[in-house]
């Protein structure tokens, strides 16, 4: 991949060739990767099939790409055969799906982001108190779906200021908000304000739910945005923080689209553009950013910058039950 150095990023002096923003931090996170590894580890240790619980992670590439090796992907438990073994997405289960597997004596790996598990947590902590959970995220997301099952009796899911305008709660006093560990961070922070306002006493978590991927990702496409032309994220269209990532660009003055693969992209897309900025949600493969560089030499964007905002080192450690194996794996692999 060609580089170059450009230093005009920063002093606004105009260009006038093509050229492309690689945004960094991109594509997978720790959570994603532990969710992937999971699955990869658990179909060379125990062999297929491996039934997953959904979608792994939000990107229909890695689903079609593990499917190829032997997991099978299910819409509910009642699809895995008694005493199969199943794998829970990185989104995280409810309560009663656990319970269901328990019941149907399942050998259960669990995959959900350890981040994901941090809000459960504090879902069932604020419950404790017999407060309502304002749940600030998408209703029909996954994630949004598991951490509701924590306390469904007393939690409500708001999903836009205008919604937090008009809920109403028992007890304004006893009042909590959690949020999606994949929103918009501007968007989230507008709904809390707008909540803070209408219950001064509402309390939130320690330290804020959004994931540092989400956040991190987020801030990368502002750094280049005042640069761009157009911003291409590569996900699927059922991840929710790519998703959000185009939303950021669009609220900046920065037309976006959201793309699988390069197969998506349209020629149309870049007439009278100059600067394109590529970033990637955090379940969207690498090889399908490098797909996308590629086709853009077609267009005449053969001049590629890696912007980096933030550096991100962090690792997940595996669920014990694979650690061992995978121990085992790597020292075969290295004789």
């Amino acid at each position: 991949m060609d580089s170059i150095v450009n230093n005009n990023l920063h002093t606004g002096k105009k260009e006038t060739d093509k050229a492309v923003y690689l945004l960094k931090p991109r594509g997978f996170c720790a959570g994603v990767v532990r969710a992937i590894d999971i699955v990869d580890l658990a179909l060379k240790v125990y062999g297929p099939p491996i039934y997953v619980r959904k979608e792994i992670v939000h990107n229909r590439h890695v689903v079609a790409d593990l499917a190829s090796r032997g997991a099978i992907f299910v819409d509910e438990l009642d699809e895995v055969p008694e005493r199969g073994r199943a794998v829970f997405s990185a989104h995280g289960v409810a309560p009663e799906v656990r319970q269901q597997a328990e019941q149907r004596c399942l050998r259960i790996i669990d995959a959900t982001c350890p981040l994901v598990t941090k809000v459960h947590l504090e879902a069932v902590r604020f419950a404790e108190t017999q407060g309502t959970i304002l749940l600030i995220g998408h209703r029909d997301h996954d994630e949004v779906i598991g951490t509701m099952g924590e306390a469904p009796e007393r939690t409500i899911v708001i999903s836009s200021p205008e919604e937090a305008q008009q809920v109403e709660v028992p007890n304004p006093k006893n009042t909590y908000y959690l949020t999606q560990t994949t929103l918009s961070l501007d968007e989230a922070n507008v709904i809390i304000e707008e909540l803070q306002k209408r219950f001064p006493s509402i309390q939130g978590p320690p330290a804020k739910d959004i994931c540092y991927a989400t956040e991190n990702r987020q801030q990368a496409v502002k750094r280049v945005a005042p640069r761009s032309d157009l911003l291409l994220v590569v996900g699927s269209e059922n991840s929710s923080n790519s998703r959000r990532l185009v939303e950021v660009g669009e609220n900046l003055g920065v037309p976006g689209f959201l793309v699988d693969d390069k197969s998506q992209l349209k020629a149309s897309w870049f007439e009278n553009v100059s600067r394109v900025a590529v970033t990637a949600g955090a379940s969207a493969p690498e090889v399908l950013v490098l797909g996308i560089l590629d086709h853009l030499r077609t267009f005449g964007f053969d001049k590629v910058e890696e912007v980096e905002v933030i550096e991100e080192d962090i690792i997940f450690p595996l669920p014990p039950e694979l650690t061992d194996h995978k121990k085992e794996l790597t020292q075969i692999a290295n004789v």
